[in-house]
């Protein structure tokens, strides 16, 4: 069972800290459907700060929604680092925002290989004017909803070191 209320407080912190810094921040998701982007508006102040989401499930939609070549699809897959980077770049090129993470990969149950298991997800971080950083994790066969909540945690840690909440500091 997804347990977003776990990660309420984190991001409601996260909109305080992106509101004073005056950061805009948009989401591009495939595998977690837009959970990211339903948990920060969730918090109180999100109009201030999430500036836009997109749900890029299908590669067609990766394309027309943020302008990933289809090269890059059909060379690296969409489950991959590069993937990510323009999903993250494209979040950013195609938003008011200063700030885009993105989230790709495969929860399970099937959809793996011997190179993209189950639990593979890339994830990227893109920063105006150009900053990006990628990210891979590998969960592991540890469940749909398991590797989509691990997905997010990864998220929200990206965006709050892009904000400036130190990890770890209460």
């Amino acid at each position: 069972m997804l347990r977003l209320a776990t990660y309420a407080g984190r991001a409601a912190r996260l909109i305080e800290y992106a509101k004073a810094g005056r950061s805009m921040i948009a989401t591009a998701e495939s595998c977690t459907g837009g959970l990211l982007s339903g948990l920060l508006t969730a918090a109180a102040g999100a109009s201030d700060v999430l500036e836009r989401g997109f749900v890029t499930y299908s590669n067609a939609a990766k394309v027309e929604m943020l302008g990933v070549d289809e090269a890059t699809l059909e060379r690296h897959g969409a489950v991959s680092s590069e993937v990510a980077a323009a999903m993250a770049r494209g979040a950013l090129f195609r938003s008011r925002a200063d700030i885009a993470v993105s989230i790709t990969g495969i929860a399970g149950p099937g959809g793996g290989s011997a190179d993209k298991p189950v639990g593979l997800v890339h994830l990227a971080l893109a920063r105006r004017p150009n900053g990006i950083l990628t990210v891979e994790c590998r969960f592991g066969d540890i469940g749909r909803d398991a590797v989509r909540m691990a997905s997010i945690d990864r998220a929200l840690t990206l965006l709050e070191t892009a904000v400036g909440i130190e990890i770890g500091a209460d």
